[in-house]
């Protein structure tokens, strides 16, 4: 994109206390709409594929679509709200995913269905991105601190109850699948409206050359490295022909990529942010939290499920000490960096917390005690709170308000890449792992394996016999303690990486009060000029020059020679 220097729509009064909390709640709404909806479908998919007469690579395309979408979009819906309205683009991103949300509760077929969840996946990517940028527009980077806990919050509780309100949903017969959908857009509604009225921030208008090259290989690259991640391992090998061509053509897409970011004038993804020792620790970390935190706790219900036996709805439940502990911390550690502006003690001491978690995780089996798990996700969550937010304050906090919308997308959109891939490796680590252990299994009690063991799960684990039923739970119960392994060395790495970034004071001042700043500076500087060249200012500059000639009279030159 290229731009001419901004101009802001005359009416341009900072939002009162008031209008910025009235405008939170309806961001907070939104983001709880879409977070919610891009899990509720998960405990519904066994009945709509059922339905549909689908595939089991349908299943995970249903999911996997709208993971797809969603990440490749972010750093998009991200530059535009650097150029464009950021109150049009949120309800923008928020009418996608409602359309989206309808036309899949619509759809007749599975094939359709993948299709309307790529719409919602467009919505959603939206969303992730400028709820962050508009509240980091509204609230300084000391007095955001405040907020953290109800953001971190509706993050959470948005996960859990996403698949709480689709079993209920699917569960209850004068509902159905479809409304699992539908459930979701009224309230959708009442966020867009609620923005429509609260949400203030003044338009700047600028001449936009939008950088289509750029987010055309970004998109396709990425696309291109998910499906391979997604895909290895189930529909194909991961030394194969096929996931070669997968990683040449993912890394030629993103290095053409990166050389057209390098060339724009105006880039989707600016390189010269990543100048910025911050930025680019940050990203890292990113990406190893996303990994760590995505992977990790995608198979956690999967382990209350088939490993312990418990119901979809009790499997949600049992994360609530994770959530308690992640908007405690979140609370707590935004407070004391409101109060004493200091950010990256918290940020190190999450990560830390956050490893630790995964670590005690790693050690658990079918049979650990229930409280003593309890334990370990709480002090997960407690690092988990301490983290996510704290990441995308401190890059916000050193880049420029111009920059704002590119950096939080960025961070946002590496989170995300890290956490799809993690989904898909460590689902391969486990699928490995379950497979051994339950041949070992069979062949301890003198049974011969004919086939993956693997395949033996939650579907049809009440039909098998009670000892080799026995065996399968184990053997996810055992071999979900090497995914929290693996997730624990990722969580390293993004303390390592938090460790070198350098803390910078926070800054007072809101992006739009940074911007408006800027721009009565500019102002200024523009109207002195403007005097100068017309000559309004000359018998004032003469009079100082008369005076300081007589104030300051020549000195004599002093010979020193003698």
């Amino acid at each position: 994109m290229t731009t001419s220097p901004p101009r802001v729509e005359p009416v341009d009064t900072p939002m009162t206390h008031k209008q910025r909390i009235n405008a939170l709640v309806g961001l907070l709404l939104g983001m709880f709409v879409a977070l919610t909806s891009a899990t509720i479908v998960s405990n519904a998919l066994p009945t709509i594929i059922t339905e549909l007469h689908g595939t089991q690579d349908q299943y995970t395309w249903v999911v996997t679509a709208t993971l797809l979408a969603s990440t490749a979009a972010t750093p998009i819906w991200g530059k535009l709200s650097d150029v464009f309205s950021k109150k049009l683009l949120v309800q923008l991103s928020l009418g996608v995913f409602t359309l989206g949300s309808v036309l899949s509760g619509l759809s007749t077929s599975v094939s359709m269905l993948i299709g309307f969840r790529v719409v919602q996946g467009l919505g959603l990517g939206g969303m992730q991105s400028l709820v962050m940028i508009v509240i980091a527009s509204m609230f300084s980077p000391r007095e955001r601190g405040r907020y953290q806990g109800a953001i971190a919050g509706v993050m959470s509780i948005a996960t859990v109850a996403g698949p709480l309100i689709g079993g209920v949903i699917v569960d209850t017969s004068w509902l159905g699948w479809r409304w699992t959908f539908y459930v979701c857009v009224p309230l959708a509604v009442i966020a867009m409206v609620v923005v429509q009225r609260t949400l203030n921030l003044p338009v700047i208008r600028r001449e936009v050359h939008i950088d289509y090259a750029g987010a055309l290989l970004i998109a396709a690259g990425v696309s291109t490295v998910l499906i391979w991640v997604t895909l290895a391992g189930k529909s194909f090998d991961w030394a194969s022909a096929t996931s070669f061509g997968l990683v040449t053509l993912g890394l030629v897409l993103l290095a053409a990529a990166v050389w057209v970011e390098s060339k724009a004038k105006d880039p989707i993804i600016p390189l010269h942010l990543f100048r910025e020792r911050t930025t680019t620790l940050a990203t890292i970390a990113s990406i190893a939290v996303g990994v760590a935190l995505f992977g990790g706790a995608v198979f956690l219900g999967q382990y209350f499920q088939i490993a312990r036996g418990y119901s979809p709805t009790a499997a949600g439940l049992l994360t609530l000490p994770m959530v308690f502990g992640s908007v405690v911390s979140a609370t707590l550690s935004g407070r004391l960096i409101t109060k004493y502006g200091r950010w990256k003690n918290y940020l190190l001491a999450g990560s830390v917390i956050m490893a630790i978690g995964f670590g005690l995780l790693s050690t658990i089996d079918a049979h650990t005690n229930m409280a003593v798990l309890s334990g370990f996700l709480f002090a997960l969550g407690l690092g988990m709170g301490m983290t996510m937010q704290n990441l995308v304050l401190a890059v916000q906090n050193t880049v420029e308000p111009r920059n704002l919308g590119a950096a939080t997308s960025t961070v946002t959109f590496f989170r995300s890449l890290g956490g799809a891939a993690g989904v898909s490796v460590l689902g391969a680590v486990l699928s490995s792992h379950v497979t051994d252990l339950i041949g070992q299994g069979l062949r301890a009690i003198g049974i011969t394996q004919t086939g993956s063991g693997g395949g033996a799960g939650l579907s049809n684990l009440n039909e098998l016999p009670a000892p080799i039923a026995a065996i399968v739970r184990g053997a996810y119960g055992d071999g979900t303690a090497r995914i929290f392994l693996v997730s624990m060395a990722m969580a390293v790495i993004g303390t390592i990486a938090v460790l070198f970034i350098k803390e910078v004071a926070l800054n007072t001042l809101s992006g739009e009060d940074q911007r408006r700043a800027a721009q009565t500076a500019a102002d200024s500087a523009d109207a002195e000029l403007t005097q100068v060249l017309a000559g309004e200012n000359l018998d004032g500059m003469d009079a100082d020059l008369d005076r300081r000639v007589v104030i300051d009279p020549p000195v004599e030159p002093v010979d020193r020679r003698s």
